[in-house]
């Protein structure tokens, strides 16, 4: 099982960038699959939801300006995110959670002021 995270690097704030995630070795249609991020000095945070019906939920420090989407005929997940904030700086994981979890390997996010 392999998640292969992508997207990330250095933005002005107020930019956008889109992340990707695509996963092998599952059977990803079942699985709910989440973006987290972890900032330096910080816990793990969730930072978006999308489940198998394609139901999606947001932390309230992104909501209106991130997105999470799906291809299942691609086996990605994404993570559309606008309107780039300083305290988005983070590392990005991509999580799949079903009756087994497994995470991607983490893709930076740098946003300078």
């Amino acid at each position: 099982v392999q998640l292969q995270a992508s997207g990330g690097g250095l933005m002005q704030a107020g930019g956008s960038l889109r992340l990707s995630c695509v996963a092998s070795g599952i059977m990803f249609s079942i699985y709910r699959m989440h973006w987290y991020r972890q900032a330096p000095g910080k816990q793990r945070e969730l930072v978006a939801t999308i489940r198998n019906t394609g139901d999606t939920e947001y932390a309230d420090s992104v909501k209106g300006r991130f997105t999470i989407s799906r291809d299942n005929a691609e086996n990605s997940v994404y993570l559309q995110m606008n309107s780039l904030q300083p305290e988005d700086t983070a590392v990005y994981y991509c999580h799949a959670e079903e009756r087994q979890e497994y995470w991607g390997q983490g893709t930076q996010v740098t946003v300078s002021s």
